[in-house]
């Protein structure tokens, strides 16, 4: 059972729909998402129409010291909300955005990229939740992603056989997930799992 700290620190950091700021999120799915974030002297305008189930996602870096080219990728749904941080602490921020795709499931995905040394920008990879029979059991979508300290948090609701997509009966569970060096980029590696 987790401590009444931990369960307030959750309760703040993944606030109930009805309760998110705008400057957080659209205010629906059909609103157009633009911001612009900075940290340690680097600035990411985050920019998507978010119209239909597909849509062009665009970040602009500034202040990189070798290239500030935009970056636009095509997402399966729409941008909910974005964040920038220093999970490993090596002085150069990360840019994290998150999406939700359309239909019942709502399933989340990410967006993320380093900052290398202040130079450049280098994709952060997320591996898939299904390569982890463990972790994904019960697993229907319903995913949000938030910064919780030096980690990256995703929790959800857990589904027991039989339950339909609107109505989830188990725990929820919340995956942290550390920032490290991969072999030709940066990867969320999962750090700890808490089901409650």
């Amino acid at each position: 059972m987790l401590p009444l700290a931990s369960i307030s620190l959750i309760a703040a950091v993944f606030p109930c729909q009805a309760a998110e700021e705008p400057a957080t999120a659209p205010e629906s799915k059909t609103s157009a998402f633009n911001k612009k974030l900075s940290l340690q002297g680097i600035t990411f305008q985050i920019h998507c129409k978010n119209q239909g189930s597909l849509n062009q996602l665009r970040i602009t870096p500034k202040g990189l010291e070798s290239d500030n080219s935009a970056i636009t990728t095509e997402i399966d749904g729409s941008l909910t909300g974005a964040e920038v941080a220093d999970l490993n602490a090596d002085g150069s921020p990360e840019i994290y955005v998150y999406v939700q795709s359309a239909g019942s499931g709502s399933y989340a995905s990410l967006v993320a990229y380093a900052a290398n040394n202040k130079k450049s920008l280098t994709q952060i990879h997320l591996p898939p939740l299904a390569d982890d029979p463990k972790l994904s059991k019960g697993y229907m979508g319903h995913d949000e992603f938030a910064v919780v300290e030096n980690s990256l948090a995703r929790r959800f609701p857990l589904y027991n056989p039989g339950d339909s997509n609107s109505k989830p009966t188990g725990k929820t569970r919340q995956i942290e997930y550390k920032l490290e060096a991969g072999e030709a980029g940066w990867i969320l590696r999962i750090k700890k799992s808490t089901d409650s």
